[in-house]
């Protein structure tokens, strides 16, 4: 079996873990959920698992590492999948064995009660999953991967409730952190975002009674499904027989959405909270240009992430928008180890610059974050290299300064470039001649909150940014993890 390594020169910026994606209602529901994780691919490239379930043939499962297109396209897979109801993931790992992913990691996981069999799919991370699994353990649970995910099927099996779905609410009060969960029964479909909202899911309509669970809203237009609302934080969603019923297993909470996935995670042809991310990344470029102003020729996203905000950077600045650096569509990923030779290329392989329009300018890149900053310093390299006259780097989101513990796969905190140095020493080691971040009420701002940030009670989690983790990450702090100090 070929295993497929993480592009080797991706390796400096914030990673999501996971896409999930889950259909009822429709004949070969497997056919549509491939799709559906085909456009939710950049959410994680490592693996993909299909989980469906037919009347006659009982639940089926497919589990494969690689990209989607490359496993669930081919006529012998999807046949082992049939039946009107099926559910889906594509993963990047992040709790678990990092970067040695076993099959066994692989969702949806599964499991068999005693009122029938019940997959899972979850998007985020428990915060206190060690805590939980030492229990489970003690409790005789017998666990088959590493993922934090598989304590839910645990938890639902240690439960003493007659249903599915309330084993599932059950399970869930018990965990902490971030999750939207999509599990399906042999009859239901079911969805879950935790009390903050801190990861995205949202339902859309396909057919007459058929429904559809979604990370984002670019893999429904795929699928041609119609929007129908966004799940809510804390909400709980059953559908079964063409009917949709909601409740609220959990204690009300302010919601705190990841602002990072208006920056950086979600797919630019999205909406979140009923705004175009887009939008929202143009206007991040819009208010960096007018907190951080440069005499410059010519603007130039870094690609792809930065091209919106730099397009709104050029809009308001009245300086020329151009891509000066051009990326090589079809590097992808490799199933060789490349050689020290090839490393050495480094960015190279995935970027080259536009040296007829670079040379003797001033150019300011735009680029999403920065993360080690080592590919910060190679993009500059080769700008200088072709021949610019000056290099301006402005950045579409504030310092990364803090790990995030809800699903994101974070370097250590000695490890973030903005968590060991200021802004200025940031700039003199990257070696640009000016470096300037958006700041945090900035972003706000272009999310939409007009007045900025409420630091009493901030509207997103920004706990990358701000140190301010709105679930205090427990199994961490019993690693010897230290939050920032209360001002």
């Amino acid at each position: 079996m070929t295993r497929y390594l993480a592009h080797p020169f991706d390796d400096d910026k914030l990673k999501e873990e996971c896409g999930v994606f889950g259909v009822i209602g429709v004949p070969d529901a497997a056919n549509f959920v491939a799709l559906g994780l085909h456009a939710l691919q950049h959410r994680g490239q490592e693996a993909g698992g299909i989980v469906a379930y037919d009347e006659r043939e009982g639940f089926n499962n497919a589990r494969r590492f690689g990209y989607i297109r490359d496993n669930f396209t081919k006529a012998d897979v999807m046949q082992m999948l049939p039946g009107s109801l099926a559910i889906g993931h594509v993963r990047y790992s992040t709790a678990g064995s990092k970067g040695h992913t076993a099959i066994r990691d692989v969702q949806p996981f599964f499991g068999e009660f005693s009122m029938g069999g019940a997959a899972i799919a979850h998007n985020g991370n428990l915060t206190n999953a060690a805590a939980l699994r030492r229990d489970l353990i003690d409790r005789g649970a017998i666990f088959q991967s590493s993922s934090d995910s598989e304590c839910i099927i645990h938890l639902m099996a240690h439960s003493i409730h007659k249903s599915l779905a309330e084993r599932i609410k059950d399970a869930l009060r018990a965990v902490e952190g971030a999750f939207s969960v999509i599990a399906m029964t042999r009859t239901k479909l079911i969805g879950v975002r935790d009390p903050l909202g801190v990861r995205p899911l949202v339902l859309g309509r396909i057919g007459e009674d058929g429904y559809v669970l979604s990370s984002e809203t670019c893999a429904l237009d795929i699928i041609g499904a119609e929007f129908v609302r966004e799940i809510e934080p804390g909400e709980m969603v059953v559908i079964a027989k063409g009917q949709v019923a909601s409740s609220r297993p959990f204690n009300p909470a302010k919601s705190r959405f990841c602002i990072f996935e208006h920056v950086y995670f979600s797919r630019p042809d999205s909406i979140l909270g009923g705004r175009s991310v887009y939008e929202t990344r143009r206007q991040i470029g819009v208010e960096l240009a007018r907190e951080s102003p440069v005499e410059a020729d010519l603007v130039c996203p870094v690609p792809d992430s930065g091209t919106p905000a730099a397009i709104g950077f050029a809009a308001e600045s009245g300086i020329p928008y151009g891509m000066g650096i051009i990326r090589n569509q079809y590097m992808g990923r490799t199933f060789i180890e490349p050689t020290e030779q090839i490393r050495n290329m480094g960015v190279r392989l995935k970027l080259n610059v536009n040296r007829a329009l670079i040379k003797d300018k001033r150019v300011i890149l735009v680029d999403d974050s920065v993360v080690r900053g080592t590919t910060s310093r190679k993009i500059k390299d080769m700008i200088l290299d072709a021949g610019a006259a000056e290099v301006h780097f402005r950045i579409a989101s504030p310092p990364t300064a803090w790990p995030c513990f809800y699903g994101v796969d974070t370097p250590d905190r000695d490890k973030l470039l903005a968590a060991t140095m200021s802004e200025d020493e940031m700039r003199d080691w990257i070696g640009v001649d000016s470096l300037k971040f958006i700041s945090l009420d900035g972003l706000y701002r272009a999310a939409g909150e007009a007045k900025g940030r409420d630091a009493s009670c901030p509207q997103y989690c920004d706990a990358c940014f701000s140190g301010e983790y709105p679930v205090a990450p427990s199994d961490q702090i019993a690693k010897g993890f230290t939050m920032k100090a209360a001002e």
